[in-house]
């Protein structure tokens, strides 16, 4: 028997499970933060807050605290609630939600996207200053050999743009893929930041596969490395950053509405732990990409105006103030648990699909 094959096995397995563990525990972390926002906001306005809960299910662990709020920690470690009294029923407790003013309610429902989107910035800025993002890089090594004569480029220099255009977080142009479009022998004019000044050099891109290994990025003679920020410049690109990763979150949607995209494309609740997981593992630094990411994803989505997302329960407290009065609570309270059947299913099938196919 070959016992280190076995050891081998066996701390590979522990490794999955551990960063399996993780990805749950940044989901949770995720879902934790826009139930936090519902909370907060009911606490400042003065709503009756039933139970704020962590995952679904069974209740491994809760405690009422002195207002009479439940904190509860329970089984399937896939989402979580902030229930307020009154959410979707009928109650004479002038506290309860569906007593409160329309202002009110809307402020409270949009408080857990706030608290996305507001984490997303704060994690993108995290991201910026401690790995950087790959649309703005700098030359981190120059090559020597006498074909490259890229003299112009020195190491430090942080470039931001090529062909004047400035690189940007709503486009998936890098410097890597302008030289990939760059024939043999043709020039890019870089912009480059050198000493704290702006500037523009040209370099010629070289056939350089007899001197480098042809996977290397080696064409016009540099080797490439993330720029970081300091922090102070990375919370002010935060915001923009954060802004295009929504974008692509709305556009990705967009495309699966219209089929432009497949349900194989999709993943729920188990497929984006798996990529958490997947991609934590490769590198630890490919979670602080993923965090801004999916705080923006969930901000997003909670904002569509879908049955049981805070969307449509916002479009019914915008139709309530306009009418002047509540649509019957039973139809909506219908509506909403029909949307939320829906959605269980919806996610189910695109994970049952991952795991097939």
């Amino acid at each position: 028997m070959n016992f280190s094959l076995l050891n081998f096995d066996f701390l590979n397995t522990l490794s999955t499970v551990f960063y399996v563990l993780l990805a749950i525990g940044v989901l949770l972390f995720m879902v934790t933060i826009h139930e936090l926002g519902h909370y907060t906001a009911g606490k400042i306005l003065k709503f009756k807050i039933n139970e704020f809960s962590i995952g679904f299910g069974k209740a491994l662990w809760s405690k009422t605290n002195k207002s009479g709020e439940k904190v509860s920690l329970r089984l399937v470690p896939l989402g979580g609630y902030c229930a307020f009294e009154g959410e979707d029923e009928n109650s004479d407790n002038p506290k309860a939600f569906n007593n409160q003013k329309p202002w009110k309610r809307l402020i409270v429902l949009f408080s857990g996207v706030l608290f996305n989107f507001l984490s997303a910035i704060l994690f993108s800025a995290i991201l910026l200053t401690f790995v950087g993002y790959s649309n703005i890089v700098q030359v981190a090594s120059i090559e020597t050999a006498d074909w490259n004569l890229n003299t112009q480029i020195e190491v430090g220099d942080v470039i931001y743009g090529a062909n004047g255009n400035e690189f940007s977080y709503f486009e998936d142009e890098y410097l890597s893929s302008v030289i990939a479009d760059t024939e043999i022998g043709g020039s890019i004019d870089l912009l480059i930041e050198r000493d704290g000044v702006k500037q523009t050099v040209t370099v010629v891109k070289y056939d350089t596969t007899e001197f480098i290994d042809s996977v290397a990025v080696g064409r016009i003679g540099i080797t490439m490395q993330n720029y970081k920020f300091n922090v102070f410049e990375s919370f002010i690109r935060a915001f923009p950053l954060t802004v295009s990763f929504a974008y692509k979150v709305l556009y990705f949607l967009v495309m699966l509405i219209i089929g432009s995209l497949s349900l194989s494309q999709v993943g729920g609740p188990l497929t984006t732990i798996g990529a958490i997981a997947t991609y934590t593992k490769m590198s630890f630094a490919n979670l602080l990409v993923l965090m801004p990411l999916i705080s923006a994803n969930l901000a997003v989505f909670n904002l569509l105006p879908f049955p049981a997302l805070d969307g449509a329960r916002m479009v019914f407290v915008g139709l309530e103030w306009i009418r002047k009065k509540p649509i019957n609570r039973k139809i909506e309270g219908y509506i909403h648990f029909g949307g939320l059947v829906v959605l269980f299913a919806f996610i189910i099938i695109v994970d049952l699909i991952h795991i097939f196919s």
